[in-house]
């Protein structure tokens, strides 16, 4: 049998337990778990907003490389080889 001391001791743990289960929201957590189609809804919307995210960097660095080769088309060397692959790329979208 516990001495009254251990008893504290044990509830005192059992508290702080508690509390830290509290704070890290883990009731909710599993909720979240068990209702399926929260959590298929929420994974949809997470997903959707990476795609979004990666759609928009995308096209940001996408154009800032355009724009950077643009600005060194007037170097005759990487021009010239631009130009090179824009006449391919134009010649193989004529074929189809």
């Amino acid at each position: 049998m516990p001495t009254e001391a251990e008893g504290r001791d044990l509830k005192a743990q059992v508290e702080r337990l508690a509390r830290a289960l509290e704070e890290n929201r883990i009731a909710e957590y599993v909720s979240l778990q068990q209702n399926a189609g929260r959590l298929i809804y929420l994974n949809f919307l997470a997903g959707v907003a990476r795609g979004l995210g990666m759609a928009v960097g995308f096209t940001l660095v996408g154009a800032l490389v355009i724009y950077a080769l643009r600005r060194m088309v007037s170097i005759p060397v990487i021009g010239t080889f631009i130009a090179q692959i824009v006449d391919i790329v134009t010649t193989q979208l004529g074929r189809q």
